[in-house]
């Protein structure tokens, strides 16, 4: 049967096809989304509560608890996690990948709902939740700047205007405002003239929030008019409460600003925001789980020029960090890629067949095989990203291998003088079961791709199906298209045509056709021990390999963004973080390769105090030449001049894992039955992991040590007096806290008017003895009913599931992979004898990459076993397929020591190239078995002569197609734009796996196949399987 023969008798209606499956696929192109990477964002969903006052040990107990309890009830949640400061609570949740981000967001609002009845009373509003996984990098941050308004107008504009309008795009999650607050009125009280007036905190509060009322006045009628009543009940500047009366002395009124200094101001002055050293409110806008980051950044530009026109005249929006700057670049560099790999095999087409007709094939076959594959990844909704478009990058090599066995099988027939259609028809029937077998047996690797789950199978599923398409394509291309082109542009050349580089090149491949045919006949006649003792050495140095070469998980991504955390001491004060950060933006600022640099102070990661958090936007890589890795390391010691606080940077992933928040890339989490043990060895792991060599950046967000003024009532004194414990917690909140005491109404907002005391009387413990209670006999000094002293207390409390927990964080110092982190910090953990009571484990990143490794053999030999079953049904023989998988230890040895030679890890994407090659490399001996059964067959051949008459035959073919696959996987191991880095470590394990296998198999696959048939001679009598292999290729 010759399943050609129907495509060359019918060369119009198969030139039809092929261009309408070309047309489709040009179609298709223009339609599919483009993204960085498949859509592989666990669904994640992220709930926060306020109490404000509340400490951290009461939001974690009271708040935090009671809904972790609920949110334990919902099915899928694979990660729970929480962080508990003053008076907030934050609690991310990521469920199952098959999740339904919706689904789950109903589930969510009813456990919370559900846990309303265990939540403390007074707290403000219910908890909310957000579709947004917090520890993400944002897709774009938008400032705010002004040489005219104050700080907490544009800040105004920010929450006001920009938030909500950007809110509503599609694909935007969560946006986070710093730099600033609302504005806000404040009343910044004198204890010693509220004193002298015999006035109190309460009597000031209650006047100002009579101030300003909101409620129905009514209307008057007369029966043929109505007219409503308005008055002006709202007072929304400084001037207008600064001469209102709070009371009367003597006659003469008490002005508020005889007690108080009254300021237009922000609500929270422990808040500020700088880019690039000046003052800034920026907007960091976070997509949703499931979003396109690509489309929803459009959308967010296309709505810039109506967002400036909202905002009021003399504020502008910058644009300060784009996401999609690097993705695009990296997605342009990958297109650019695939580009020239196409025209890297096509090259090699010419120099093995010296003809432009032999162009002209492949040059149909290869690029309509790979546009063709567009429109089979528009009907499975697949995009454009950096993994498909590596896919059909690598599958040049891959589907130009059918056309040329095809193509060189009738180019030899027309050679020896066959006519074009009579060697179309018979090279096509020849060769049609061994294109079958090769494109079977390769599409066999990917099964256990497929079968893959969690993020990393996800993540490479779209790769395997788009490679796998285009590779199926090809096949039945080069089944149709191609034998059909051979049959009308394919004729015999004389000698006398040959131009002097046809006669350079061919005398060059004839003279290494002999030195292999004569090499060849030397080891199979004397020298098979040789050659065995060579394969077993191949394996035993694939093991020695494997346990030298540095692991990881994912390449290290250069994104043009890093982001981290100001660090200072747990009593820190914001004027010092404040001014530390100042000098951190600065440093940064300096460094030829940095754009941009955003810090916010008041609460940075961990929203405590001591924290403030920094985005680092580098320039372009064409500008700066330095990996983002290694402006980070240069930034290290330089930011060490900052004595007061430390600065901890990490470079953003477009791979991220996990939800909670970190202040580097890899994180190792404690978890405790008590606080107290996580006190006692976070510190000391923190400590002897700063010792590692390994590890760079170390920190933990372990916050234990904040200070805390502990104040005790003297409650019968107080009663004495007719005090109770909520009289003196008023006069702390109205003195201390910035409370708000009244609310201002406007059209658009609502603001507040905060009471405070002056900044001199809030300064330290001492100013406590200065503040009066008012009672029925007159002001009292809180010194006469209490006593205080300084104790420790938590600034953040961390759970994870509902256990007490904290995170160690870590970077990897240069050159250190992941695996030899892990080790040094599990054998540190044993060193330390940290007791069971006290369990560790690695999170994030760092935990897949643990599980990475158990599992990667079993996907080897899934593989492998795989093939091995595909191409026992091909030959229906147990045999054959074992001398056909003797290829693989040689290839995997080449890939293996490309990577160490190269400094690269073995991680997911190497590994990807390592199950690829096991695809790849056995074609070889599939064409040199298949030919070889042929020839016993037909020509009734001894074994050994039929292999080598195999061998020298296909070593043209062998010669073409590994070089193909070889040529088109160059450009991704030696590239050097964006995301390079990302491509390298599949390209280096294709090149040299195909170099080394190439060498060696060519002599080891006879040799091999030889041996196996004498042993089935000797211990099968002499039996075969053969007929049912020919009745298996006749039937094809």
């Amino acid at each position: 049967m010759n399943i050609s023969a129907p495509a060359i008798r019918r060369p119009i209606a198969t030139i039809l096809l092929t261009s309408a499956l070309g047309l489709a696929g040009l179609l298709a192109f223009n339609v599919l989304p483009v993204s960085p990477l498949p859509q592989i964002d666990s669904p994640t969903i992220t709930v926060s509560a306020q109490l404000p006052g509340a400490s951290p040990d009461v939001m974690a107990a009271a708040v935090a608890t009671p809904l972790e309890r609920q949110f334990g009830h919902i099915a899928g949640v694979t990660e729970m996690t929480s962080q508990s400061s003053t008076g907030s609570s934050t609690i991310s949740l990521q469920f199952d990948l098959s999740k339904n981000v919706n689904a789950a967001a109903r589930e969510v609002q009813a456990a919370i709902s559900a846990a309303r009845t265990y939540l403390p009373t007074n707290l403000p509003s219910n908890p909310v939740y957000r579709k947004v996984n917090s520890a993400d990098a944002p897709i774009a941050i938008l400032g705010i700047e002004s040489d005219t308004y104050p700080v907490g107008a544009l800040y105004d504009s920010a929450s006001t205007i920009l938030q909500q309008k950007i809110a509503q795009i599609q694909g935007v999650g969560q946006i986070t405002i710093g730099g600033s607050t609302l504005p806000a009125v404040r009343v910044e009280i004198n204890p010693l003239q509220l004193e002298h007036y015999g006035l109190s905190l309460a009597d000031v509060a209650t006047f100002l929030k009579n101030q300003n009322a909101h409620s129905p006045t009514g209307a008057v009628s007369d029966g043929q008019t109505t007219s409503y009543i308005t008055v002006n009940d709202q007072l929304s500047k400084a001037e207008d409460y600064r001469k209102l009366g709070v009371s009367t002395q003597n006659g003469a009124a008490v002005r508020l600003e005889d007690i108080a200094t009254v300021v237009d101001s922000t609500e929270n002055l422990h808040s500020s925001g700088y880019v690039n050293g000046r003052q800034s409110v920026d907007l960091i806008i976070f997509k949703q789980p499931g979003a396109n980051i690509i489309e929803t950044v459009d959308r967010i530009n296309a709505q810039l020029p109506a967002l400036r026109s909202a905002i009021p005249a003399g504020q502008t929006i910058t644009k300060i960090m784009d996401a999609t700057t690097t993705i695009r670049a990296s997605l342009r560099d990958t297109e650019l890629t695939l580009l020239l790999s196409i025209m890297l095999v096509i090259l090699v087409v010419f120099v093995f067949l010296r003809d432009w007709r032999a162009i002209i094939i492949p040059g149909i076959a290869v690029p309509i095989s790979l546009i063709g594959t567009f429109g089979a990844m528009y009907l499975l909704h697949y995009s454009l990203d950096n993994l498909s478009l590596m896919a059909l990058t690598i599958s040049t090599g891959f589907v130009i291998d059918d056309a040329i066995v095809v193509m060189e099988n009738i180019t030899r027939y027309v050679e020896e003088g066959v006519a074009p259609l009579e060697a179309a028809y018979k090279g096509a029937q020849e060769i049609g079961f061994t294109v079958i077998s090769i494109t079977l047996s390769l599409l066999a690797v990917f099964i256990p791709i497929l079968m893959m789950g969690g993020i990393i199978g996800r993540l490479f599923r779209e790769f395997a199906v788009t490679l796998s398409i285009a590779i199926l394509i090809s096949m039945i291309l080069s089944l149709t298209t191609t034998p059909m082109l051979c049959s009308l542009l394919l004729k015999r050349r004389e000698k006398s045509d040959h131009g002097r580089l046809y006669r350079v090149i061919e005398g060059g491949f004839d003279w290494l056709r002999g030195l292999y045919e004569r090499t060849l006949r030397w080891v199979i006649r004397d020298h098979a021990i040789l050659v065995l003792v060579v394969f077993v050495f191949t394996i035993v140095l694939n093991v020695v390999y494997l346990v030298r070469v540095s692991k990881g998980l994912f390449p290290q991504q250069d994104t043009g963004l890093l982001m981290g955390a100001v660090m200072g001491p747990q009593d820190a004060s914001f004027t010092m973080m404040d001014d530390a950060t100042k000098r951190a933006v600065e440093i940064v600022r300096a460094d030829p390769a940095v754009q941009n640099v955003i810090g916010f102070t008041g609460g940075g990661i961990s929203g405590t105090s001591n924290n403030a958090f920094m985005f680092v936007v580098l320039k372009p890589l064409n500008q700066r030449k330095l990996s983002a890795t290694d402006v980070l390391n240069r930034l290290r010691p330089n930011l060490a001049a900052v004595k007061e606080a430390q600065t901890f940077l990490m470079a953003a992933q477009e791979i991220n894992l996990g939800a909670r928040q970190s202040n580097a890339q890899y994180q190792y989490t404690l978890q405790a039955d008590s606080t107290s043990d996580l006190k006692k060895y976070v510190p000391l792991l923190t400590r002897e992991m700063k010792k590692l060599s390994a590890v760079a950046d170390v920190n933990s967000d372990l916050q234990s040590g904040g200070l805390e003024t502990y104040l005790t009532y003297d409650r019968l004194t107080a009663a004495r007096l007719g005090l109770m414990p909520a009289n003196i917690n008023d006069v702390l909140n109205y003195s201390f806290s910035q409370a708000q005491t009244s609310t201002i109404y406007k059209p658009l907002n609502q603001y507040h008017v905060i009471l405070e005391a002056q900044s001199q009387f809030t300064q330290n413990p001492e100013t406590l003895r200065n503040t009066y209670i008012q009672t029925s006999s007159g002001s009292v000094p809180l010194s006469a009913i209490s006593s205080y002293k300084t104790l420790t207390a938590p600034l953040s409390v961390n759970h994870s599931g509902l256990y007490p927990s904290s995170t160690i964080s870590f970077n990897l110092s240069s050159g250190t992979s992941l695996e030899r982190a892990t080790s040094k910090i599990h054998n540190l953990e044993d060193q330390l004898h940290i007791p069971k009571s006290v369990h560790g484990a690695f999170s994030g990143t760092a935990q897949l990459y643990q599980a990475s490794i158990d599992s990667e053999p079993i996907l080897i030999a899934t593989a492998i076993f795989a093939v091995y079953i595909v191409l026992g049904v091909l030959y229906e023989s147990f045999i054959h397929p074992i001398t056909i998988l003797t290829t693989l230890p040689s290839a995997s040895l080449g890939a293996v020591i490309t990577l160490v030679l190269f400094h690269a890890e073995l991680d997911v994407i190497s590994l990807i190239g390592i199950i690829l090659l096991i695809g790849i490399v056995k074609k070889n001996a599939i064409m040199m078995i298949d030919f070889a059964l042929q020839l016993e067959r037909e020509q009734n051949l001894a074994t050994e002569d039929a292999i080598f008459q195999a061998c020298v035959l296909r070593f043209r073919p062998i010669l073409m197609t590994t070089a193909a696959a070889f040529f088109g996987a160059v450009p991704l191991a030696f590239g050097t734009g964006i995301g390079s880095e990302f491509r390298r470590p599949l390209g280096l394990t294709i090149l040299g796996g195909l170099l080394v296998s190439q060498v060696l198999t060519l002599y080891t696959t006879p040799v091999v196949y030889l041996m196996l048939d004498r042993l089935r001679h000797r211990f099968g009598g002499g039996t075969s399987n053969r007929p049912h292999a020919v009745a298996a290729q006749e039937a094809l």
